[in-house]
């Protein structure tokens, strides 16, 4: 049977340091995929995952349990990543800091490929999404990411963030709604030229 994330935290913290590799072999690949979604930079995101295991090492102690030790690791991954753009000048556009209720996203995009055929069409409709994706200012791509990509919960996101409920909800939505628009205006583009 698989040791809990917890009891190996107590091994750790009981100075069986050796066991924290067994944390980092279970959360290196979610991990690195997180920060790589930020940073769209295979060595930056390398490198940013391993300063978020050396901080999440370091800080073990500190470690309360309110959150399950993915999540909290993650924020760490979120900080770090946040930390590199900065550095690299790609600084973030202001997060939006309404907190409308809008009617609840739901986890289903709208835009669905109609009757994929092939696995190619799959492939080809999964890349004009992503393009389509990229296109999003980063605080709406941010949130869009980690629902629907890392399929982290709203309270996860909020915690990851420190965003408010509301605003995790709204820019979700937003993102949801330009994510359309720009995948609409594409296809209109594509039927003109056919």
């Amino acid at each position: 049977m698989a040791i809990t994330d917890e009891e190996l935290i107590k091994r750790v913290c009981a100075g069986e340091t050796k066991q924290f590799a067994v944390l980092v072999e279970r959360y290196q690949n979610k991990a690195f995929t997180l920060a790589l979604r930020f940073l769209k930079n295979h060595e930056d995101a390398e490198e940013a995952t391993q300063d978020a295991f050396v901080r999440a090492y370091r800080a073990l102690k500190n470690f309360q349990g309110t959150a399950a030790f993915g999540t909290w690791l993650y924020r760490i991954v979120y900080n770090v990543s946040m930390t590199k753009l900065s550095s690299r000048k790609d600084v973030m556009q202001s997060l939006d800091q309404t907190s409308d209720d809008d009617d609840e996203p739901h986890r289903e995009l709208a835009i669905e490929p109609s009757a994929v055929d092939t696995s190619y069409e799959h492939d080809e409709t999964k890349a004009v999404v992503r393009a389509a994706i990229q296109k999003l200012p980063e605080h709406y791509r941010l949130i869009l990411t980690l629902f629907y990509l890392e399929e982290l919960r709203y309270e996860e996101i909020c915690e990851m963030t420190k965003l408010p409920m509301g605003t995790v909800k709204t820019q979700l939505y937003r993102a949801r709604v330009m994510l359309q628009k720009i995948l609409s205006r594409q296809l209109s583009r594509e039927e003109v030229t056919l």
